[in-house]
């Protein structure tokens, strides 16, 4: 595939900000049509983009022959079916994260990329980011030494808007609804997190948590602890807040070795700090204007044949396994 023209299924925030303008950006490759069950946005994202074709069926966008792949970007519950029908049509698919609401539904999409021979990918671009590279490096060159354990917190308060929703009594961020997102902000934000450690320490194998409703302001869990190990023994733990008072806000991740520790955050790209017998150091890493770009031209490479990308829906499915875990779902 040479030429790769893209139907977008979803025309979100995520699509406008991070992805959607870097499949234009890569040679070979461009945007055809875009689906949205909102006529409105669907045809508003088609003109600002000067994008041809607009659907709200995302059946017909499937069929449309000058589409030959599929980018995902709906709400999660939906991944699954959207990233399926794609596959079974022959185009291959780019899913954002999580893969699925559901590890069982993960299982699903492989199966069924297994059986058609279309591959499908998603979207943990942090993988391919310089600034978790520039970690990914430090860790493996042995600055910090052997590795002996990892430790994730993240803390936020009450988003603005869900407090909005909650004030008014409107219908809730889908982010809010297990049935939509698989869960809590855990479900939407943790997967970053994991798939990153997974992605440096290789698959975790065992994995438990707690979780509980601390705010009262929804029926999603909004506090989440857990611990878990990695294939090679590393072991590590992990908490999540996110209904906490604004002084507690806090997203980082700690690699601790033996002969020192690299500390980074997730979302906030804060400098990353480096604590060795030499001293302290900060190291700060400028990443793309649209994050997603280095994934996709990775995705766009393979599919023309002069690249790998190894962000596959394989390779993405132990995170939603973990999640599951974490949470109880079984």
């Amino acid at each position: 595939m040479r030429i790769l023209q893209w139907g977008f299924i979803g025309c979100g925030e995520v699509v406008e900000t991070k992805s959607g303008p870097a499949f234009s950006e890569v040679e070979g490759s461009s945007v055809v049509a875009v689906m949205s069950r909102t006529e409105r946005r669907a045809r508003t994202y088609a003109v600002k983009h000067g994008i041809k074709k607009w659907y709200t069926d995302a059946q017909e966008l499937i069929d449309d022959p000058d589409v030959n792949a599929v980018y995902v970007a709906t709400p999660p519950s939906s991944h699954a079916t959207f990233a399926i029908m794609a596959m079974k049509a022959g185009k291959p698919v780019y899913v954002e994260k999580p893969l699925a609401s559901s590890y069982e539904d993960c299982a699903r999409i492989n199966r069924i990329s297994e059986q058609t021979g279309v591959p499908c990918f998603v979207a943990y671009y942090r993988r391919y980011l310089p600034y978790f590279q520039k970690v990914y490096d430090i860790v493996k060159s042995g600055t910090i030494g052997k590795i002996t354990n990892v430790q994730v917190r993240y803390t936020e308060p009450l988003r603005a808007a869900d407090a909005e929703a909650i004030r008014t009594g409107s219908e809730l961020p889908w982010r809010l609804r297990p049935e939509i997102a698989g869960g809590g902000y855990f479900y939407d934000m943790a997967p970053h997190q994991l798939d990153l450690l997974q992605h440096m320490f290789g698959v975790i194998l065992e994995a438990r948590g707690m979780c509980s409703n601390r705010g009262g302001y929804y029926q999603a869990e909004d506090s989440v602890s857990a611990c878990f190990q990695f294939e090679n023994g590393l072991t590590g733990s992990g908490s999540w807040s996110y209904v906490a008072h604004e002084s507690a806000r806090e997203d980082c991740i700690e690699i601790i070795g033996t002969e020192g520790l690299v500390c980074f955050s997730i979302f906030d790209y804060k400098p990353i700090r480096l604590q060795t017998s030499e001293g302290d150091q900060e190291i700060t890493v400028p990443n793309p204007p649209y994050v997603q770009f280095p994934i996709i031209k990775n995705v766009i490479e393979q599919l023309q044949g002069i690249g790998v990308c190894t962000c596959t829906s394989v390779s993405a499915t132990p995170v939603n396994w973990a999640m599951d875990r974490i949470l109880g779902k079984f």
